[in-house]
């Protein structure tokens, strides 16, 4: 037999049967019931793939999103864009440096990750929400004050933490039965931009529109006890068992940001926090529809 693994000779699945697609929908209902007029915030970066390449990737998330909104639940998508600044940089001759993890980020740099984040990934996002119909709006951190930034450290420039959140844009939009997505760039009061962390911005709009559920897409099935063995992915957890997850070492790097964010807003009034793999088609539905449910979960410890 050859070693060249050839497609057609896979058969196709076998298309689900009505029972099984009623079932699934009986199974979905207590559940639609539940988060009717709930807010959900998701966090949508560039290592959230699922498909063959970004587009379906955008379009599966896009899907899921509308659905969401169908049955009456309030997504907003947060979103950062940390792949595309580097490429538009490189291709502007312009070298990227990281410092723990955050970008350096001087005069110039602002401007390019403000045009990329605002101007191509926003609109990307929205465009395909908006194909299902005329539902998502394009804003910023900077858009009616939503996010008051100031800088995390002067060695990083333009690199912003968030002090305040005013979510009076988000909330109208919101009421309005519309689909806001929020590009993470912040200013300070005398309007100067900032480049803020999205798994940051995404925590602290969850927290200050009192969030059922926070998101985050990522490139990971959720978090594990020992990071090499898949058998030990962390199906639910509390804030505490974080905290001592990344203080021994086990939650390191990247997955630092998003890990603190979770149990920031868990602390503070947001019901659940998720870490999802992304990558995975209708990772969202998943989650929220189904009984066994995906990735890793974070609660208070009265509701794990």
């Amino acid at each position: 037999m050859s070693d060249t693994f050839n497609e057609a000779s896979t058969p196709p699945a076998p298309p689900a049967s009505p029972a099984s697609k009623a079932g699934v929908l009986v199974e979905a209902l207590p559940y639609i019931r539940r988060f009717a007029g709930k807010t959900v915030v998701v966090k949508y970066g560039g290592n959230a793939l699922a498909g063959a390449n970004d587009s379906d990737a955008l379009t599966l998330f896009a899907e899921d999103i509308v659905l969401m909104h169908a049955i009456g639940m309030r997504p907003v998508v947060v979103h950062g864009g940390g792949p595309q600044i580097s490429e538009l940089m490189a291709r502007l001759g312009k070298q990227t440096e990281f410092r723990n993890g955050l970008r350096v980020t001087d005069a110039e740099t602002v401007d390019i990750a403000r045009m990329v984040l605002v101007g191509q990934v926003n609109p990307q996002i929205v465009a395909a929400v908006n194909v299902h119909g005329p539902l998502a709006v394009g804003v910023s951190g900077a858009d009616a004050g939503l996010i008051v930034a100031a800088p995390h450290d002067a060695d990083l420039g333009f690199v912003g933490d968030v002090t305040s959140v005013n979510p009076s844009i988000v909330l109208r939009l919101l009421n309005a039965e519309l689909i806001p997505v929020i590009a993470t760039i912040g200013s300070d009061l005398n309007g100067q931009a900032y480049n803020i962390n999205a798994d940051t911005v995404a925590g602290a709009i969850a927290e200050a529109l009192g969030a059922e559920k926070l998101v985050y897409l990522t490139d990971i099935e959720g978090l594990r006890r020992v990071v090499t063995d898949p058998r030990s992915l962390i199906r639910q957890t509390t804030p505490d068992e974080l905290d001592s997850l990344m203080a021994d070492g086990t939650i390191a790097g990247g997955m630092i940001p998003k890990v603190e964010s979770c149990a920031h807003a868990v602390r503070h009034g947001v019901d659940r926090a998720h870490i999802l793999d992304g990558r995975i088609p209708h990772v969202l539905l998943l989650e929220f529809f189904t009984d066994e449910g995906i990735g890793t979960m974070v609660a208070g410890k009265e509701t794990v």
